[in-house]
Protein backbone atom coordinates (compact mmCIF):
# COMPACT_ATOMS: atom_id res chain seq x y z
CA UNK A 1 0.00 0.00 0.00
CA UNK A 2 2.63 2.34 0.29
CA UNK A 3 3.94 3.19 -3.00
CA UNK A 4 6.89 5.35 -3.77
CA UNK A 5 4.53 7.53 -5.47
CA UNK A 6 2.56 8.22 -2.22
CA UNK A 7 6.19 7.99 -0.42
CA UNK A 8 7.30 11.04 -2.54
CA UNK A 9 4.22 13.19 -1.79
CA UNK A 10 4.02 12.46 1.57
CA UNK A 11 8.01 13.89 2.05
CA UNK A 12 7.29 16.90 -0.07
CA UNK A 13 4.36 17.52 2.01
CA UNK A 14 5.57 17.40 5.17
CA UNK A 15 8.98 18.54 4.39
CA UNK A 16 8.44 21.68 3.04
CA UNK A 17 6.09 22.72 6.39
CA UNK A 18 8.96 21.60 8.38
CA UNK A 19 11.96 22.22 7.22
CA UNK A 20 13.74 19.12 7.59
CA UNK A 21 14.95 16.02 5.94
CA UNK A 22 12.40 13.61 5.59
CA UNK A 23 12.60 10.04 4.83
CA UNK A 24 9.99 7.10 4.32
CA UNK A 25 11.40 3.35 3.96
CA UNK A 26 9.25 0.54 2.75
CA UNK A 27 8.20 -2.83 4.66
CA UNK A 28 12.10 -3.81 3.66
CA UNK A 29 13.61 -0.81 4.72
CA UNK A 30 14.43 0.79 2.01
CA UNK A 31 14.28 4.38 1.33
CA UNK A 32 11.33 4.83 -1.15
CA UNK A 33 11.88 8.89 -0.72
CA UNK A 34 14.03 11.58 0.58
CA UNK A 35 14.79 14.78 0.53
CA UNK A 36 18.32 14.00 0.16
CA UNK A 37 17.55 12.65 -3.58
CA UNK A 38 21.17 10.39 -2.95
CA UNK A 39 19.74 8.07 -0.49
CA UNK A 40 16.72 6.63 -2.38
CA UNK A 41 16.92 3.04 -2.49
CA UNK A 42 19.53 3.00 0.20
CA UNK A 43 18.69 0.59 2.72
CA UNK A 44 18.60 2.14 5.89
CA UNK A 45 19.28 -0.47 9.14
CA UNK A 46 17.48 1.70 11.88
CA UNK A 47 14.12 1.33 9.75
CA UNK A 48 15.24 -2.65 9.74
CA UNK A 49 14.81 -2.36 13.67
CA UNK A 50 11.59 -0.58 13.50
CA UNK A 51 9.90 -3.15 11.07
CA UNK A 52 11.64 -6.23 13.20
CA UNK A 53 10.71 -4.76 16.86
CA UNK A 54 7.82 -2.39 16.24
CA UNK A 55 8.47 0.54 17.97
CA UNK A 56 9.87 4.34 17.58
CA UNK A 57 14.05 4.11 17.49
CA UNK A 58 16.02 7.39 18.45
CA UNK A 59 19.15 7.35 17.46
CA UNK A 60 21.81 10.13 18.86
CA UNK A 61 24.33 11.54 16.75
CA UNK A 62 27.05 8.42 18.62
CA UNK A 63 25.13 5.71 17.26
CA UNK A 64 25.38 6.62 13.69
CA UNK A 65 27.88 3.54 13.06
CA UNK A 66 25.48 1.24 14.54
CA UNK A 67 22.87 1.75 11.79
CA UNK A 68 24.25 1.57 8.59
CA UNK A 69 22.21 4.24 6.41
CA UNK A 70 21.01 5.99 9.36
CA UNK A 71 21.32 9.89 10.49
CA UNK A 72 20.68 11.25 13.71
CA UNK A 73 16.81 11.54 14.48
CA UNK A 74 13.76 9.82 14.97
CA UNK A 75 12.08 6.79 12.89
CA UNK A 76 8.50 5.59 13.56
CA UNK A 77 6.49 2.65 12.31
CA UNK A 78 3.87 3.30 9.85
CA UNK A 79 1.15 1.35 10.40
CA UNK A 80 -2.09 0.55 8.05
CA UNK A 81 -5.02 -1.40 8.93
CA UNK A 82 -2.74 -3.06 11.96
CA UNK A 83 -0.11 -3.89 10.13
CA UNK A 84 3.45 -2.15 9.48
CA UNK A 85 3.64 -0.40 6.17
CA UNK A 86 7.08 1.22 6.45
CA UNK A 87 9.23 3.57 8.40
CA UNK A 88 9.15 7.31 9.05
CA UNK A 89 12.44 8.84 9.63
CA UNK A 90 13.17 12.59 10.57
CA UNK A 91 16.31 13.73 10.93
CA UNK A 92 17.35 16.09 13.90
CA UNK A 93 18.12 15.70 17.70
CA UNK A 94 16.12 12.46 18.42
CA UNK A 95 14.69 14.37 22.23
CA UNK A 96 13.50 17.45 20.06
CA UNK A 97 11.19 15.13 17.79
CA UNK A 98 9.37 13.25 19.74
CA UNK A 99 6.14 15.04 19.43
CA UNK A 100 7.21 16.45 16.01
CA UNK A 101 7.66 12.48 14.91
CA UNK A 102 4.10 11.42 16.52
CA UNK A 103 2.18 14.38 14.44
CA UNK A 104 3.74 13.75 10.73
CA UNK A 105 3.61 9.62 11.76
CA UNK A 106 -0.52 10.54 12.05
CA UNK A 107 -0.42 12.75 9.10
CA UNK A 108 1.43 9.87 6.76
CA UNK A 109 -0.75 7.54 8.01
CA UNK A 110 -4.28 9.23 7.01
CA UNK A 111 -2.50 10.04 3.31
CA UNK A 112 -2.04 6.56 3.54
CA UNK A 113 -5.37 5.71 4.41
CA UNK A 114 -6.70 8.49 2.04
CA UNK A 115 -5.16 6.78 -0.84
CA UNK A 116 -6.08 3.00 0.04
CA UNK A 117 -10.12 4.81 -0.30
CA UNK A 118 -9.70 6.42 -3.21
CA UNK A 119 -8.27 3.23 -4.80
CA UNK A 120 -10.72 1.14 -3.94
CA UNK A 121 -13.26 3.28 -4.89
CA UNK A 122 -11.11 3.69 -8.76
CA UNK A 123 -11.17 -0.20 -8.59
CA UNK A 124 -14.73 -0.64 -8.14
CA UNK A 125 -15.31 2.10 -10.29
CA UNK A 126 -13.75 0.49 -13.27
CA UNK A 127 -14.87 -3.09 -12.63
CA UNK A 128 -18.79 -1.96 -12.07
CA UNK A 129 -17.42 0.00 -15.91
CA UNK A 130 -16.31 -3.01 -17.63
CA UNK A 131 -19.52 -5.05 -16.32
CA UNK A 132 -21.70 -2.34 -17.95
CA UNK A 133 -19.68 -2.43 -21.25
CA UNK A 134 -19.98 -6.52 -21.78
CA UNK A 135 -24.01 -6.10 -20.52
CA UNK A 136 -23.70 -3.77 -23.96
CA UNK A 137 -22.53 -5.98 -26.49
CA UNK A 138 -24.48 -7.86 -28.51
CA UNK A 139 -22.77 -10.89 -27.38
CA UNK A 140 -21.75 -10.49 -24.04
CA UNK A 141 -19.81 -12.49 -22.61
CA UNK A 142 -21.90 -13.92 -19.18
CA UNK A 143 -18.09 -15.42 -17.68
CA UNK A 144 -16.50 -12.05 -17.47
CA UNK A 145 -19.97 -10.46 -16.09
CA UNK A 146 -20.06 -13.10 -13.42
CA UNK A 147 -16.69 -13.10 -12.53
CA UNK A 148 -16.75 -8.68 -12.43
CA UNK A 149 -19.81 -9.11 -10.36
CA UNK A 150 -18.12 -12.04 -7.75
CA UNK A 151 -15.46 -9.21 -7.41
CA UNK A 152 -17.87 -6.45 -6.25
CA UNK A 153 -19.91 -9.30 -4.03
CA UNK A 154 -23.17 -8.17 -6.22
CA UNK A 155 -25.83 -9.85 -8.46
CA UNK A 156 -28.24 -8.70 -11.14
CA UNK A 157 -31.64 -10.41 -10.84
CA UNK A 158 -34.30 -10.01 -13.01
CA UNK A 159 -36.70 -8.25 -13.76
CA UNK A 160 -34.61 -5.57 -15.59
CA UNK A 161 -34.52 -1.90 -16.00
CA UNK A 162 -31.93 0.36 -18.06
CA UNK A 163 -31.61 3.97 -17.22
CA UNK A 164 -29.23 6.12 -19.52
CA UNK A 165 -28.69 9.89 -18.43
CA UNK A 166 -27.17 12.44 -20.59
CA UNK A 167 -25.65 15.26 -19.27
CA UNK A 168 -24.80 18.70 -20.43
CA UNK A 169 -22.60 21.67 -18.80
CA UNK A 170 -21.76 19.80 -15.51
CA UNK A 171 -19.34 20.86 -13.00
CA UNK A 172 -19.86 18.35 -11.03
CA UNK A 173 -16.44 15.72 -10.82
CA UNK A 174 -17.96 12.04 -11.92
CA UNK A 175 -17.17 11.09 -8.55
CA UNK A 176 -19.73 13.00 -6.35
CA UNK A 177 -22.50 11.84 -9.15
CA UNK A 178 -21.42 8.47 -8.95
CA UNK A 179 -21.77 8.33 -4.77
CA UNK A 180 -24.81 10.09 -5.34
CA UNK A 181 -26.76 8.06 -7.61
CA UNK A 182 -25.19 4.57 -5.51
CA UNK A 183 -26.92 6.09 -2.32
CA UNK A 184 -30.08 6.48 -4.24
CA UNK A 185 -30.15 2.81 -5.77
CA UNK A 186 -29.12 1.09 -3.01
CA UNK A 187 -25.87 -2.05 -3.90
CA UNK A 188 -29.25 -4.31 -4.16
CA UNK A 189 -30.97 -2.64 -6.94
CA UNK A 190 -28.08 -2.66 -9.21
CA UNK A 191 -24.47 -1.19 -10.67
CA UNK A 192 -24.06 1.77 -13.09
CA UNK A 193 -21.02 3.72 -14.28
CA UNK A 194 -20.03 6.40 -17.11
CA UNK A 195 -20.45 4.81 -20.86
CA UNK A 196 -18.69 8.43 -22.29
CA UNK A 197 -17.51 11.55 -20.66
CA UNK A 198 -21.66 12.80 -20.65
CA UNK A 199 -23.77 9.47 -20.31
CA UNK A 200 -23.84 7.63 -16.98
CA UNK A 201 -26.04 3.68 -17.40
CA UNK A 202 -27.71 2.48 -14.51
CA UNK A 203 -28.86 -1.46 -14.83
CA UNK A 204 -31.35 -1.59 -12.28
CA UNK A 205 -31.79 -5.07 -10.97
CA UNK A 206 -34.88 -6.86 -9.18
CA UNK A 207 -36.68 -3.79 -9.49
CA UNK A 208 -40.42 -2.92 -9.50
CA UNK A 209 -42.67 -0.04 -10.44
CA UNK A 210 -43.03 1.49 -7.36
CA UNK A 211 -39.35 1.36 -6.44
CA UNK A 212 -38.33 3.07 -9.87
CA UNK A 213 -40.58 5.67 -9.86
CA UNK A 214 -38.96 6.33 -6.09
CA UNK A 215 -35.26 6.21 -7.96
CA UNK A 216 -36.55 8.35 -11.20
CA UNK A 217 -37.86 10.67 -8.38
CA UNK A 218 -34.73 11.45 -6.08
CA UNK A 219 -32.51 11.50 -9.71
CA UNK A 220 -34.29 14.23 -10.29
CA UNK A 221 -34.24 16.23 -7.37
CA UNK A 222 -30.44 15.21 -6.40
CA UNK A 223 -29.98 16.29 -9.66
CA UNK A 224 -31.60 19.75 -9.87
CA UNK A 225 -29.35 20.27 -6.37
CA UNK A 226 -26.12 19.23 -7.98
CA UNK A 227 -27.32 21.98 -10.66
CA UNK A 228 -26.87 19.16 -13.17
CA UNK A 229 -28.65 19.76 -16.59
CA UNK A 230 -29.92 16.38 -18.02
CA UNK A 231 -32.29 13.97 -19.35
CA UNK A 232 -33.11 10.24 -18.72
CA UNK A 233 -34.18 7.79 -21.04
CA UNK A 234 -36.15 5.02 -19.22
CA UNK A 235 -36.47 1.15 -21.26
CA UNK A 236 -39.32 -0.99 -20.62
CA UNK A 237 -38.60 -4.01 -18.40
CA UNK A 238 -37.07 -7.58 -19.35
CA UNK A 239 -36.08 -10.53 -17.99
CA UNK A 240 -32.82 -11.81 -19.41
CA UNK A 241 -29.10 -10.27 -19.43
CA UNK A 242 -28.76 -10.30 -23.07
CA UNK A 243 -31.48 -7.45 -23.73
CA UNK A 244 -29.17 -4.97 -22.07
CA UNK A 245 -27.70 -3.80 -25.37
CA UNK A 246 -31.08 -3.51 -27.10
CA UNK A 247 -32.57 -1.68 -23.62
CA UNK A 248 -29.83 1.02 -24.21
CA UNK A 249 -31.12 1.45 -27.56
CA UNK A 250 -34.37 1.82 -26.82
CA UNK A 251 -33.51 4.34 -24.08
CA UNK A 252 -30.97 6.14 -26.71
CA UNK A 253 -33.40 6.45 -29.37
CA UNK A 254 -36.15 7.48 -26.96
CA UNK A 255 -34.14 10.54 -26.04
CA UNK A 256 -33.34 11.29 -29.57
CA UNK A 257 -37.00 11.45 -30.83
CA UNK A 258 -38.73 12.98 -27.91
CA UNK A 259 -39.33 16.74 -26.90
CA UNK A 260 -36.06 17.62 -25.55
CA UNK A 261 -37.87 19.73 -22.90
CA UNK A 262 -39.34 16.15 -21.33
CA UNK A 263 -36.53 15.60 -18.23
CA UNK A 264 -37.87 12.17 -17.72
CA UNK A 265 -38.32 9.63 -21.34
CA UNK A 266 -39.76 6.64 -21.13
CA UNK A 267 -39.83 4.10 -23.52
CA UNK A 268 -42.77 2.77 -23.47
CA UNK A 269 -44.47 6.40 -23.80
CA UNK A 270 -43.13 6.87 -27.42
CA UNK A 271 -42.75 3.27 -28.61
CA UNK A 272 -45.24 3.92 -31.16
CA UNK A 273 -43.22 6.75 -33.12
CA UNK A 274 -40.03 4.40 -32.04
CA UNK A 275 -41.19 1.71 -34.55
CA UNK A 276 -41.39 3.82 -37.36
CA UNK A 277 -37.57 5.13 -36.61
CA UNK A 278 -36.79 1.66 -37.05
CA UNK A 279 -38.16 0.99 -40.27
CA UNK A 280 -36.31 0.69 -43.37
CA UNK A 281 -35.81 3.88 -44.76
CA UNK A 282 -37.34 3.26 -48.26
CA UNK A 283 -41.01 1.76 -46.11
CA UNK A 284 -41.16 4.87 -44.28
CA UNK A 285 -40.23 7.27 -47.20
CA UNK A 286 -42.98 5.92 -49.88
CA UNK A 287 -45.69 5.71 -46.83
CA UNK A 288 -44.58 9.71 -45.89
CA UNK A 289 -44.42 11.04 -49.44
CA UNK A 290 -47.35 9.38 -50.64
CA UNK A 291 -49.54 10.88 -47.44
CA UNK A 292 -47.95 14.03 -46.72
CA UNK A 293 -49.33 17.03 -48.34
CA UNK A 294 -48.07 20.38 -48.57
CA UNK A 295 -51.32 21.64 -46.01
CA UNK A 296 -50.52 18.77 -43.70
CA UNK A 297 -46.49 20.26 -43.58
CA UNK A 298 -48.55 23.61 -42.92
CA UNK A 299 -50.57 22.65 -40.11
CA UNK A 300 -47.96 19.83 -38.38
CA UNK A 301 -47.70 21.55 -35.40
CA UNK A 302 -51.41 22.06 -35.06
CA UNK A 303 -52.03 18.05 -35.76
CA UNK A 304 -49.52 17.36 -33.22
CA UNK A 305 -50.82 19.44 -30.29
CA UNK A 306 -54.42 18.23 -31.29
CA UNK A 307 -53.63 14.63 -30.70
CA UNK A 308 -51.20 15.02 -27.71
CA UNK A 309 -54.63 16.74 -26.34
CA UNK A 310 -56.76 13.44 -27.24
CA UNK A 311 -58.80 15.56 -29.83
CA UNK A 312 -59.62 18.08 -27.47
CA UNK A 313 -60.52 21.31 -29.52
CA UNK A 314 -60.61 23.55 -26.28
CA UNK A 315 -57.57 22.29 -24.86
CA UNK A 316 -55.77 22.06 -28.33
CA UNK A 317 -56.73 25.81 -29.04
CA UNK A 318 -55.53 27.17 -25.67
CA UNK A 319 -51.96 25.66 -25.99
CA UNK A 320 -51.83 26.65 -29.15
CA UNK A 321 -52.91 30.69 -28.24
CA UNK A 322 -55.16 30.25 -31.08
CA UNK A 323 -59.08 31.00 -30.98
CA UNK A 324 -60.86 27.69 -31.56
CA UNK A 325 -62.42 28.89 -34.78
CA UNK A 326 -59.34 29.18 -36.38
CA UNK A 327 -58.40 25.60 -35.18
CA UNK A 328 -61.69 23.95 -36.60
CA UNK A 329 -60.83 26.11 -40.10
CA UNK A 330 -57.24 24.45 -39.68
CA UNK A 331 -58.97 20.80 -39.15
CA UNK A 332 -60.97 21.49 -42.14
CA UNK A 333 -58.77 22.37 -44.37
CA UNK A 334 -57.06 19.67 -43.72
CA UNK A 335 -60.07 17.19 -44.85
CA UNK A 336 -60.50 19.44 -48.07
CA UNK A 337 -56.90 19.23 -49.16
CA UNK A 338 -55.99 15.91 -48.31
CA UNK A 339 -59.08 13.79 -47.68
CA UNK A 340 -57.91 12.14 -44.06
CA UNK A 341 -60.06 13.58 -41.44
CA UNK A 342 -57.71 14.20 -38.03
CA UNK A 343 -60.84 13.91 -35.78
CA UNK A 344 -61.34 10.19 -37.80
CA UNK A 345 -59.11 7.86 -35.45
CA UNK A 346 -58.02 5.81 -38.57
CA UNK A 347 -57.39 8.48 -39.99
CA UNK A 348 -55.55 10.25 -37.68
CA UNK A 349 -53.08 7.38 -36.85
CA UNK A 350 -52.21 7.35 -40.80
CA UNK A 351 -51.44 11.35 -40.25
CA UNK A 352 -49.30 10.85 -37.22
CA UNK A 353 -47.29 8.22 -38.76
CA UNK A 354 -46.53 10.31 -41.58
CA UNK A 355 -45.10 12.79 -39.44
CA UNK A 356 -43.22 10.47 -37.64
CA UNK A 357 -41.63 9.04 -40.73
CA UNK A 358 -41.22 12.49 -42.18
CA UNK A 359 -39.06 13.02 -39.16
CA UNK A 360 -37.49 9.91 -39.47
CA UNK A 361 -36.00 11.09 -42.42
CA UNK A 362 -35.24 14.44 -41.96
CA UNK A 363 -33.49 12.62 -39.02
CA UNK A 364 -31.36 10.08 -41.40
CA UNK A 365 -30.95 13.41 -43.47
CA UNK A 366 -29.29 15.19 -40.72
CA UNK A 367 -27.10 12.07 -39.95
CA UNK A 368 -26.10 11.64 -43.67
CA UNK A 369 -24.73 15.19 -43.85
CA UNK A 370 -22.83 14.85 -40.88
CA UNK A 371 -20.98 11.48 -41.76
CA UNK A 372 -20.54 12.88 -45.44
CA UNK A 373 -18.69 16.48 -43.24
CA UNK A 374 -16.02 13.73 -41.75
CA UNK A 375 -14.84 12.93 -44.72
Amino acid sequence: MLTRDIASSIVKETALKLKRNINIMNSQGVILASCDQSRIDDLHEGALEVLKNGETLKIYEGERAKWRGAQPGVNLPIMFQSKIVGVLGITGNPDDLTDLGEIVKMTTELMIKQEYIYSQLEWKLRTKEMIIEELLKAAPDFNNIERGLNLLNSTLIPPFITLVIQMSNRTVPNQTLISSLENIIGKEHGILGFINVNRILIALSNITSKELLRIADQIERTFHNLNVNYRIGISTQFEQLEKFSQSYLDCDLALTISNPQDVMVYYSDIESKALIFQLNKEVAERFSKRVLHETLIKYKETLECFFNNDFNIQQTSEELFIHRNTLLYRLNKIVEDTGYNPRNFKDAVTLQLAIWGSEKLNSDNVESNLLVSEY
